[in-house]
């Protein structure tokens, strides 16, 4: 592919969503250097800097500047001074609901890797996860949390209604059977048939479309025996395809097979924009203090990279990535006797996308906070 002109979208956010988002803003930046590929920045804001600021967590602004971009970036939304305040009206999580609404951000895609430097960091056993790749596809614009929700007068009783359209199931089941179709043909359905209608509904719907991709295996499991089934053999699973809130606790819980949140990427991604993001929360307290990963966000950065069909540029950050981790150019999260911080590790990382050996010879300097690229 020739070189390309992209506008992308930074939010930033709260917490530690700005450091780690410098880190992936970086190493794009390298990438565009070594590729020829003009990248412009455009940093806006949502979360709770957005409601301090607006008093919206969503701004109009930002929603227009979203939808103008080939693609948007968020680091980590979140406060405490909202998370412990129930009766909080507006809250900076209404924002990334909102922001997936409005772009009609329908797929989660959430990738898996035990990587063998790290197994130690996983409280399951290394012989269990070694070899794990697991790519989890997550329905994110329907079911429970987009449904009606209300309370009683009284505020005695609550209520979440769960409900499901067919079109709904079949636009993220055909991206899950593509997907399949790429990697080792298996595709696992996690529902909860045997009680729910709309994972009946949803059940019905694949298993119509599976006749289409007669290469790729199809599954079941209810979420329960999944979520067990996860942590007793993940090399089992290829291809996760399931509901928002089943994705939403799928997906977190099998984030223990690669140790660290601070290693997992995401892409949320419709018919047209799309958003990457690191599953990892905002971590308040490690806010300035240069010691969170940024390596999740700057996958999620070749994710980003992926969604523009740029497959060997998103390859040379995955290499750059998995060179750090073999140096060991991690921070104290998983190393704790590493000297290294969140601006080091990226630093270094951008060095090995922009030459690998060249990188090595600006370590030392990097570990002495000598030496900055772009």
């Amino acid at each position: 592919m020739g070189i390309l002109s992209k506008r992308i979208v930074v939010l930033s956010g709260d917490g530690i969503g700005p450091e780690v988002c410098g880190e992936a803003v970086r190493v794009l930046k390298a990438v565009g250097d070594r590729f020829g590929h003009e990248f412009t920045f455009d940093y806006q804001l949502m979360g709770a800097c957005a409601i301090d600021a607006t008093g919206s967590p969503l701004p109009e602004e930002t929603l227009a500047a979203c939808r103008q971009a080939d693609a948007v970036l968020l680091g980590a939304i979140g406060d405490p001074k909202y998370d412990n305040d129930p009766t909080a009206k507006v809250r900076p999580e209404q924002g990334l609901l909102g922001l997936r609404k409005s772009l009609g951000l329908y797929a989660n895609i959430r990738p898996i890797t035990a990587y063998d430097q790290l197994l130690e960091h996983s409280p399951l056993k290394a012989e269990r996860i070694q070899g794990a790749d697991i790519l989890i596809f997550r329905e994110l614009t329907g079911g429970m949390y987009f449904g009606e929700k209300g309370r009683s007068e009284d505020r005695a009783w609550a209520y979440d209604h769960c409900t499901y359209h067919r079109d709904e199931i079949v636009r993220i089941a055909h991206r899950a059977f593509k997907a399949a179709e790429t990697r080792r043909h298996k595709l696992t359905l996690v529902d909860k048939a045997n009680v729910l209608e709309t994972s009946r509904l949803w059940r019905e719907t694949v298993q119509s479309i599976a006749p289409e991709y007669p290469s790729v295996a199809l599954d079941y499991l209810f979420v329960d025996n999944a979520a067990m089934q996860i942590i007793l053999n993940p090399r089992q699973f290829d291809v996760i395809l399931t509901e928002n809130m089943f994705g939403d606790i799928i997906s977190d819980e099998a984030s223990v097979i690669a140790g660290s949140l601070g290693l997992l990427p995401s892409a949320s991604v419709g018919d047209g924009a799309a958003l990457f993001e690191p599953i990892h929360g905002s971590y308040p307290q490690a806010k300035g203090k240069g010691i969170a990963n940024p390596i999740a966000t700057i996958l999620s950065a070749a994710m980003l990279l992926d969604h523009f069909d740029l497959q060997e540029e998103a390859d040379c950050v995955r290499d750059a990535v998995q060179h750090a981790l073999d140096q060991e150019v991690v921070t104290p999260e998983l190393n704790s006797s590493t000297l290294y911080s969140t601006e080091q590790v990226g630093n270094f990382i951008a060095y090995s996308v922009l030459d690998i050996a060249d990188c090595e010879v600006h370590r030392n300097n990097i570990k002495l906070g000598m030496s900055t690229i772009i």
